[in-house]
């Protein structure tokens, strides 16, 4: 029948948790960012996050990142000592990554996306490193007041064989709380939109 009752009986068997998407591509953009700033390889940044949705509105945050220096690890934001480039450049510059890649090239991150991918794959089969978070879009179960049933990039931690948590007990001031909020409700009316659109395909 219509292609919205053929999804609905196709997945009707799958665990909701089964169902990801993708927020690795701007979670490693953000943490070249960092790696850049700080003179330090990717490789030595760690539990950068990504919050909400793959667009202009994704919250890229890195007050609750680490970095190794000297082998020791340390608080990013203490190493970096520069929270007026954290709160608008950073965040900014990995919102506008993908556009300002299209505009310079004429053509998309292919590589990049696939390395995300592949790194977002190995990830939830593989499971996360003692200590270490990743971003991953995610259905809500209300955490961060974030509103159950919708999916939402988070910080979570993954055990070997898939299984996910979203990571609790993050301290959120007033500036997160606002981004977050605004890349939830352009979540929302895109989930409102593509109801419609499945209403009106049914129809």
């Amino acid at each position: 029948k219509q292609w919205y009752q053929r999804r609905v009986a196709i997945t009707a068997g799958i665990p909701k948790e089964n169902f990801t998407c993708l927020t690795r591509l701007d979670q490693n953009r953000a943490k070249s960012q960092l790696a850049h700033k700080l003179g330090v390889s990717v490789s030595q940044i760690m539990n950068v996050i990504i919050w909400g949705n793959h667009s202009g509105t994704q919250f890229p945050d890195a007050r609750h990142a680490s970095v190794v220096l000297n082998g020791v690890i340390q608080p990013l934001t203490g190493a970096l000592s520069d929270d007026a480039w954290i709160k608008s450049d950073f965040i900014t510059t990995v919102q506008s990554r993908g556009a300002a890649v299209i505009k310079a090239r004429g053509l998309s991150s292919a590589m990049s996306a696939a390395k995300a991918i592949g790194d977002h794959t190995r990830d939830w089969w593989f499971g996360t490193k003692e200590g270490e978070f990743t971003s991953m879009g995610v259905i809500s179960d209300g955490s961060y007041n974030i509103p159950a049933g919708i999916i939402y990039s988070f910080p979570v931690t993954i055990q070997a064989g898939g299984k996910w948590s979203i990571v609790q007990g993050l301290k959120q001031d007033d500036f997160a709380t606002e981004k977050m909020v605004a890349t939830y409700n352009e979540l929302q009316e895109e989930a409102t939109e593509a109801a419609k659109l499945a209403a009106e395909a049914d129809n």
